[in-house]
């Protein structure tokens, strides 16, 4: 399963680890991606959101 959110379309980003000396080596910063059930089609489903997602989520169901 890739490391996508399935709302958002977050991914991973790469860039620079940077050492004392600051010598450049690659690196990946992954998305924050929580498992939660929501309901898809009238259906329980299993879907990996960001938690930035999930929060947003939260906030529109309490309104």
């Amino acid at each position: 399963m890739p490391r996508k959110c399935a709302i958002t379309g977050k991914k991973s980003m790469s860039g620079n680890k940077r050492s004392h000396s600051l010598r450049a080596s690659r690196r990946k910063w992954n998305a924050n991606l929580q498992k939660v059930t929501l309901m898809v089609d009238g259906k329980p489903k299993k879907v990996r959101i960001s938690a930035r997602a999930l929060k947003a989520l939260k906030a529109q169901q309490g309104n």
